[in-house]
């Protein structure tokens, strides 16, 4: 089964939320599900994101019960940037990546890849997360804010998508300024991208389709 990426408009919008979510409702369907983080920045001591996710991926798969949270990450660095900007030794190959990524999915039925940052964050000078989520040849899951001035993120972060011709889908974490959302975001997504939905009531149906379409 291809491996699921989780990526969003920018950092502090909902990626790792999203991941536990999604550890949990595929587990429940049966599936050895187990979580990657690639690259984790703003890390001193134990990375945070992916300590999160190994917990919640050892409820569920006793396959990762042995590991400890470095393991799920290729890089950490200590500075909270960019991983380029992070990266001050110029240390990441988008090979090492790979190979963690290949050893985590075969501890698992499901990889969950959660990404950092947005989807044009720079790993190297020339690559970006984007050009990750193609390499993976993983499906995207985009998550996009819920506040004034998200349909112009969501719009760009889906054109980046279509451009590369990525499969993906995209949801809404509705956490931020929930009561305006209706009536200064909503009306345009009904409009122009009926299809859209939201992490807090969409994730069961994307699941069984994700399901469906890769089985």
């Amino acid at each position: 089964m291809p491996s699921l990426f989780i990526s969003a408009t920018g950092t502090g919008v909902g990626k790792t939320h999203a991941t536990l979510r999604l550890l949990e409702v595929f587990a429940s369907r049966g599936l050895r599900v187990g979580v990657c983080k690639p690259v984790e920045t703003g890390v001193l001591k134990e990375p945070e994101d992916a300590t999160l996710l190994l917990k919640k991926a050892q409820e569920f798969n006793p396959a990762f019960t042995d590991l400890v949270p470095q393991d799920l990450c290729a890089y950490t660095f200590p500075l909270p940037a960019a991983p380029f900007c992070a990266d001050r030794e110029s240390e990441i190959r988008i090979g090492r990546i790979l190979e963690k990524v290949a050893e985590l999915r075969r501890r698992c039925d499901l990889l969950l890849v959660e990404g950092a940052g947005g989807l044009l964050v720079p790993l190297t000078r020339e690559r970006f997360m984007i050009d990750l989520t193609r390499e993976l040849g993983a499906f995207t899951l985009l998550v996009t804010p819920s506040r004034l001035g998200c349909i112009n993120e969501t719009l760009l972060s889906l054109e980046a998508l279509r451009n590369r011709n990525l499969p993906h889908d995209w949801c809404v974490n509705l956490h931020e300024e929930v009561e305006s959302f209706p009536h200064v975001t909503r009306p345009y997504y009904d409009a122009a991208l009926p299809g859209w939905w939201s992490l807090q009531e969409g994730l069961e149906a994307f699941a069984e389709q994700y399901l469906l379409a890769n089985h």
